[in-house]
């Protein structure tokens, strides 16, 4: 799962103008790049489920959706490399860390447990950064992220199911946790980036960087490479194995980063940011919808408490979150 968040309009003191409020259109194409996001998670397991691995699906996910993303990107970048010669550590480092580190985690916790519990583990992400912030400038939170940290732990305790019948994969959970962390990490570094790189070129870049780095790692040998050309099962049907996977790349990733950035770019970071939070909610129904999945319901309400403490944590503008008083990136997913 991750996205973006441009600045929207503001006058000089960094006030959005009269009329410029955050609309109905604004909020429905938020919605909709949760809902394709949150299309991931089914496309991902129907085809781990067949014989793919995830160095495999995240290679041809990202590779996939920055060839159909060059020509916009090199059409937006009008030739100015200059831009990408003076941000390509961000580039680099995004590639590494928000696309090939955080897919890889997410689909291989995808792999082991179900696409909601996945998902609700990397939100963690938000709270890991406030603890960190916490610990390394023991500056004490305020009271909304206190108690959301508290209830984010609450509701992953319960997520978990601990002594309850249905069994959770620790490994699973371990993957889902890594991909919170990589998330964590993602939103540290392009907290820093400044403004002289559009938004698109940073995400085909870091795209290109990924699916350099899976297909690397692959061919060498450190991770495990390996897909099927045979067909799925989706919805309950037999579909040919290229239907999740064009759904994989064209949905989920092209159309989700797309309509991200023009639902940020309308509403500022941090309303885009909560609106982001109803992806957890798509991912849930798609899964429910095309992988009969559907989490029991101790775990349903310790996603509400994840969600819930997530957004107090979001909300409390004395968190200190990174990018936030700049409006910078919000959440990749």
């Amino acid at each position: 799962m991750k996205r973006y968040a441009g600045k929207g309009p503001t006058t000089a003191d960094g006030s959005r103008p009269a009329g410029t409020r955050p609309g109905s259109t604004g909020i429905a194409v938020a919605l909709l790049s949760s809902a394709v996001f949150g299309l991931s998670g089914s496309f991902a397991k129907s085809l781990l489920e067949t014989g793919w691995t995830s160095t495999s699906a995240v290679a041809v996910r990202m590779g996939g959706a920055a060839l159909v993303l060059l020509i916009p990107a090199l059409f937006v970048l009008h030739g100015r490399w200059h831009q990408v010669r003076e941000n390509w550590k961000t580039i680099m480092a995004f590639g590494f860390i928000g696309v090939a580190g955080c897919q890889f985690f997410y689909f291989n916790a995808v792999e082991r447990l179900s696409v909601g519990v996945a998902l609700l583990l990397e939100f963690l992400a938000p709270v890991l950064m406030v603890l960190w912030i916490w610990a390394a400038t023991r500056r004490r939170p305020g009271l909304k992220t206190i108690g959301g940290a508290l209830a984010a732990i609450a509701g992953l305790v319960l997520v978990l199911n601990i002594g309850g019948e249905m069994k959770i994969d620790p490994v699973g959970v371990l993957w889902g946790l890594a991909a919170a962390v990589c998330l964590a990490i993602y939103f540290f570094i392009t907290a820093k980036a400044n403004d002289s790189l559009p938004p698109l070129v940073l995400a085909t870049g870091g795209m290109l960087v990924g699916a350099v780095t899976m297909v690397t790692l692959g061919a060498v040998g450190i991770l495990p490479t390996g897909f099927n050309t045979g067909d799925v099962v989706l919805a309950g049907r037999i579909t040919p194995w290229w239907v999740p996977l064009a759904g994989l790349v064209l949905f989920s990733t092209v159309l989700a980063y797309v309509t991200g950035i023009v639902a940020a770019r309308t509403l500022g970071s941090r309303v885009a940011s909560f609106v982001s939070l109803t992806e957890v909610l798509f991912a849930v129904l798609w899964a429910w919808l095309f992988l009969s999945e559907l989490p029991g319901t101790v775990q349903l309400a310790g996603g509400a408490l994840i969600v819930l403490g997530v957004v107090l944590v979001r909300s409390d503008k004395t968190a200190g979150l990174p990018g936030e008083a700049a409006e910078e990136p919000a959440p990749y997913a």
